[in-house]
């Protein structure tokens, strides 16, 4: 039985950084994948915004790990020579009755520790972006957006380069702790077996199935994860208006159907929301017939619109801890302080901002598994 220093099942952005980590801190590391490419479900189908850190409130790990992740992560791009722009970002309030809650999210931005944030008026928002609609807006400027794919690729490379290795179509079937940490059974068409001080589970999707394969952990320390399909459309025909992202007021599920750009300058507006079954296929593919709501949800921040300009992009689905209509949850990482299994970490609901807090992810989780004892 072949043995390793650490595995982390998951080649999406998070595992990545995590893998990259692992290995610059010295860890000869595995990093398993059930599909076959890196970041191929949710880390292949975002907005790619680097998120300020507005949102969530100031005591949760999600706006810790967002904002320390959004310096590392501008640095990193600035390093590597990753494609990324600090844009900035504007959250509009439409009508008067929404300016409360955008005085309200200024001050929990501001309580969060974001820089360069300014709440202005419908006069200035306009003399920013002349094709916007409102009354009020919050500036963020240091919001910004990045090539995720190039940035997937910074981070396997380097870890590649301290030693780690990458099995595709690989997926974990059984984790059992044993004597100096885990044996593993690795599936796909060459299943092996493979012994590892550390585990890290950082499936996304399919954390809480992961979790619930391996031995001994509590059903309560592999919570189930809910499926939040958000849909995307394009602007056909024309450039963007905009030269900074434009986000309404936020919904309880999501951020609302905002306005993206693309490294080229391009325009694509959601996610909506739209929830699945939590197993089974998912339909990747976006109803035409979603863009009628589009429109009227675009056209509150953007009346010049036109008709016919909205055409179906792509799709991805979010890692959801709470369902429809609950409100939303924190990141939850989880190690042998909550679980009792010592090498093991385990990672839930890491949504948006996930791919903005990566770095500091992985810092985390380097961290927590410095105090693993090597075998003897």
């Amino acid at each position: 039985m072949d043995k390793v220093d650490s595995v982390v099942v998951g080649a999406g952005v998070v595992g990545l950084a995590i893998a990259r980590a692992l290995a610059m801190a010295g860890h000869e590391v595995i990093v398993l994948e059930a599909e076959a490419s890196i970041g191929s479900i949710t880390s292949a189908r975002n907005s790619e915004v680097i998120h300020a850190g507005l949102y969530s409130p100031p005591q949760w790990l999600k706006t810790r790990l967002c904002l320390r992740g959004r310096r590392l992560l501008y640095a990193y791009c600035e390093e590597r020579a990753v494609p990324h722009r600090r844009c900035g970002k504007l959250v509009v309030a439409t009508s008067e009755a929404q300016v409360p809650a955008l005085e309200a999210l200024a001050r929990n931005a501001t309580a969060n520790g974001v820089e360069g944030l300014s709440l202005i008026d419908g006069a200035a928002a306009r003399a920013l972006e002349p094709a916007l609609h409102g009354v009020a807006a919050l500036l963020s400027s240091q919001t910004g957006i990045v090539d995720s794919h190039a940035y997937m690729l910074a981070l396997l490379g380097q870890a590649e380069d301290h030693g780690a290795a990458l099995a595709l179509k690989s997926p974990l079937q059984a984790a059992r702790p044993v004597a100096g940490g885990f044996e593993l059974d690795v599936g796909g068409a060459e299943p092996m077996r493979l012994h590892t001080r550390c585990l890290v589970n950082s499936a996304g999707l399919q954390a809480s199935a992961v979790a619930q394969c391996i031995e001994g952990l509590p059903c309560v320390h592999a919570p189930p994860t809910h499926r939040c399909k958000g849909n995307y459309f394009s602007l056909s025909g024309a450039r963007s208006p905009f030269s900074r992202l434009v986000y309404p007021m936020h919904e309880a599920a999501g951020l609302g159907v905002h306005l993206t750009l693309d490294l080229a300058g391009q325009a694509r507006f959601g996610p909506d929301t739209e929830w699945l079954p939590d197993d089974g296929p998912i339909d990747y593919r976006v109803d035409p017939v979603r863009g009628e709501g589009f429109y009227a949800a675009i056209r509150r921040y953007w009346p010049g619109l036109p008709d016919g300009a909205l055409q179906p992009d792509y799709s991805g689905v979010r890692p959801k801890l709470s369902v429809a209509g609950a409100p939303a949850r924190d990141f939850s990482l989880e190690t042998d302080a909550q679980h009792g299994i010592p090498g093991l970490v385990n990672l839930f609901g890491i949504e948006s901002p996930g791919l903005t807090a990566s770095l500091a992810i992985a810092e985390e989780v380097r961290d927590a598994l410095s105090g693993v004892p090597q075998p003897t």
